[in-house]
């Protein structure tokens, strides 16, 4: 039994081993063919989730994503909506979002830009706070902690 073991063992390695050698120089295109399979895409928590509506001003774009409670398993109880202010950004940006498009206006927001001081006022019970308000490379993200 124990020759058994030790030949099967042996045979594994050496067919996992092949397989290597034998995958490796393709591992790019696999990879980027894997990644383009319709159920891969990047979680919602880490892009900020899709563009609901974009609003266009004189300078700069404002885009209004889609409310994030997505979880492991299912929908949370916690969640966040990201707007994203691109294009020239001026030195402080005010403004009032109505993230869930119901025409009533659910916080306002007032970003230093300078400072990077951000203040909320909200309007709407299911807005908790300010999670992040960063400078980005298209110009200003905010993430606003939401309730469900």
């Amino acid at each position: 039994m124990k020759k058994i073991k030790i030949i099967a063992g042996i045979a594994w390695a050496f067919i996992c081993l092949i397989l290597i050698i034998v995958l490796f120089p393709g591992l790019n295109s696999f990879s980027s063919s894997l990644a383009m399979l319709p159920f891969m895409k990047i979680n919602p928590n880490y892009t900020g989730g899709e563009v609901a509506q974009s609003l266009v001003m004189d300078n700069c774009t404002i885009d209004i994503r889609r409310p994030v409670f997505d979880g492991l398993f299912g929908e949370r109880q916690k969640g966040f909506v990201q707007i994203d202010w691109r294009g020239e950004i001026p030195a402080e940006i005010i403004d009032t979002i109505d993230f869930d498009f119901d025409n009533n206006k659910d916080f306002a927001i007032s970003i230093n830009s300078k400072s990077s001081e951000t203040i909320l006022l909200p309007f709407n019970n299911k807005i908790r706070d300010v999670g992040i308000s960063t400078p980005t490379s298209y110009g200003w993200a905010v993430r606003v902690n939401l309730k469900k």
